[in-house]
């Protein structure tokens, strides 16, 4: 076993990042490969949304509107690139709400995985702004959508130390079902 038991061994969160980004047809790429998740019934209940320039000072903008407070938040401006990631909940008699939440969750997560692999840094970002009414109308949210965060991308820094995550011990997390 290689190529992706590598990858997921090598993942790691970057939260800074250079300004180089992605564009538009590699993340064409990357999303339809990261959209093979298991998905029950193939309701496709997520959508993302890029935002790149001044769509970031829009997002902090919101930001600061759901926290009260005037101006805008830098936040958004810590990546060239945001991809918002959205829960688009489908009418289902099979497919609960948690298990679409599941899905939209399971493409952000192998998202990050494929843009690590292609040399992008990511970082996965929430924060209780995800859920307030200014940031949903600046993304756009429709009444069955929820806001899950953002993937933080942009060229991965020449970095001093560190290196790998310390590995996991999976013995404690892995068990047998009960006699």
């Amino acid at each position: 076993m290689t190529g992706a038991l590598e990858a997921v061994r090598a993942r790691r969160s970057w939260s800074k990042v250079t300004d180089a980004a992605p564009t538009h047809a590699e993340l064409l790429r990357l999303v339809s490969a990261a959209g093979r998740v298991a998905d029950h019934s193939s309701l496709r209940p997520w959508r993302l949304i890029e935002l790149r320039g001044s769509d970031r000072e829009v997002l902090g903008r919101a930001i600061h509107k759901a926290d009260g407070e005037k101006g805008h938040s830098t936040k958004p401006l810590r990546a060239p690139l945001l991809i918002a990631v959205v829960a688009s909940y489908r009418k289902s008699g099979k497919v609960p709400r948690w298990e679409q939440e599941a899905v939209a969750s399971g493409v952000a997560h192998m998202l990050s995985l494929l843009l690590d692999e292609a040399g992008w840094g990511v970082i996965w970002r929430t924060g209780h702004y995800t859920r307030s009414k200014a940031v949903a109308k600046a993304h756009g949210l429709g009444k069955d959508e929820e806001l899950l965060g953002w993937l933080y991308v942009g060229g991965k820094p020449e970095r001093s130390g560190g290196g790998r995550r310390k590995a996991l011990d999976a013995r404690p997390l892995l068990s047998r079902m009960p006699a």
